[in-house]
């Protein structure tokens, strides 16, 4: 298995090395992470502290890493380490080619770039989109580990669903599903819980609040949790007690568009289009203005991965891509709903990571 890993991480580093070849980036400093981890195995958080692999078409690659952080581990390229009181951009610019254009990181910080252009010749580009379009991607290992964090995304939006009670808030809601995640195993959150009731609901990206639960209510729960590394994300709505007509009819017209959604990811489906089948359905029946962003969202390592499902995109899905599908309507002072699911793209059509149920469903009559 060791093997197997590490020649998986050896064909990443060669994918992105043929990537900047056909860019004409002779260099590359990874800085995300995330994006070191897909490409060596190691996983590092450093702060505020300088933490960059080194790819060359010349083939010395290095890692540039602060002495507080032992790697006991051979990543297979040299470490490059430094002190609090060394010059970090000083020691990255003395082991690089000062006179070659340098690829770097879209969201490596002014402070390291900057600095480092003081000390080069060569023009710098972003090159993120290298690794980004790679982690597009998911290898066989991968999708199990998708499929796997997906599966517990499903059973603690069961459990949690369970939980609701009229005595307990949006944040306390939130708080117990956090404490659930970690009774599960998961490794932390993908996003912070989003627990929308009512009017809280109509705001896409609401916060948790004081709010208790009150008959007729929609409930929005947004949730994700993190397994291995990789991250899930599944979006359910219920309603307390009793539901309107409104309600009804608000919420099978998204279940409806989420279907559609679904059907229309597979492979060289172009994601506007996909973005349409959702879309234009809501317009259709009424609620277009009220369906305030895109259908979705590639993730992976992040709960947000390069990539989106929107009415720009004309990029086509391909095996192996995994994203969401989450329409919805936000009505104003009134309430929302959304329902997403995880589609991981085959070869003759798609597989929805998460199978916990989805239709219309009132709770707390028990």
């Amino acid at each position: 298995i060791d093997i197997r890993r590490l020649y998986m991480k050896e064909n990443r580093v060669s994918q992105v090395l043929k990537k900047m070849k056909e860019n004409n980036i002779p260099q590359f400093l990874v800085s995300d992470p995330l994006s070191i981890f897909y490409l060596t195995g190691y996983f590092l958080n450093p702060g505020e502290r300088l933490f960059s692999l080194y790819l060359s078409e010349k083939g010395d690659h290095k890692l540039f890493v602060n002495a507080l952080f032992p790697i006991e581990e051979d990543l297979g390229v040299e470490k490059i380490i430094f002190t609090d009181t060394d010059n970090s951009i000083e020691v990255v610019a003395n082991h690089i080619d000062k006179s070659a254009t340098v690829g770097v990181d879209k969201n490596w910080p002014a402070r390291f770039v900057l600095g480092l252009m003081d000390y080069c010749d060569g023009k710098f580009v972003n090159a993120s989109y290298i690794v980004d379009t790679l982690r597009m991607y998911k290898d066989e290992e991968e999708k199990d580990l998708m499929r796997k964090v997906s599966l517990m995304n499903d059973e603690a939006c069961e459990e949690i669903i369970k939980r609701i009670t009229g005595d307990k808030t949006e944040k306390q809601i939130a708080s117990e599903l956090i404490k659930l995640y970690e009774e599960m195993g998961a490794e932390g959150l993908s996003f912070d819980p989003i627990i929308g009731m009512a009017a809280n609901g109509a705001n896409p990206h609401g916060e948790p609040g004081d709010r208790y639960a009150q008959p007729g209510d929609a409930i929005i729960i947004d949730i994700g949790c993190k397994k291995d590394m990789y991250c899930s994300d599944m979006t359910r709505t219920v309603f307390w007690k009793e539901v309107s007509e409104k309600g009804k009819e608000v919420f099978e017209i998204v279940l409806e568009a989420n279907r559609r959604g679904i059907a229309a990811s597979k492979p060289g489906a172009r994601f506007c289009d996909i973005d349409a089948a959702c879309r234009d359905y809501i317009t259709e029946m009424g609620y277009g203005e009220y369906f305030t962003h895109r259908t979705g969202h590639h993730i992976g390592l992040e709960d947000h991965d390069y990539g989106d499902v929107s009415s720009v995109n004309t990029a086509v899905a391909e095996p192996g891509m995994i994203f969401s599908i989450e329409p919805g309507i936000y009505l104003p002072g009134e309430f929302g709903v959304r329902i997403e699911d995880l589609v991981l793209i085959t070869e003759d059509g798609c597989e929805v990571l998460n199978k916990f149920d989805k239709e219309l469903t009132v709770i707390g009559n028990d």
